[in-house]
């Protein structure tokens, strides 16, 4: 299996973070407007696709944002920065 750069892990994170996330919410929302049949699957790949599109860039462009305020709100016990 070819491997990337770890460079690449947090674009690698963000993908696989957005797509399992916009993948379920999606679902459980086409799951209310439809029953579960072929239907479903062409309504909920239409939504994901439309979600993922969205989700991705915010996903990748916030995600520093996020981790700079988690690292200002939180302390380490053994006093390391």
């Amino acid at each position: 299996m070819a491997r990337l750069p770890q460079q690449w892990a947090p674009l690698i994170y963000g993908i696989i973070q957005a797509a399992i996330t916009t993948g379920v919410a999606t679902a459980i929302a086409t799951l209310q407007l439809t029953d579960f049949k072929l239907r479903f699957v062409e309504e909920w790949l239409f939504a994901w696709g439309l979600a993922f599109l969205t989700m991705l860039p915010v996903v990748i462009f916030v995600s520093p944002l996020i981790q700079r305020c988690v690292l200002a709100l939180t302390f380490s016990p053994s006093g390391e920065a």
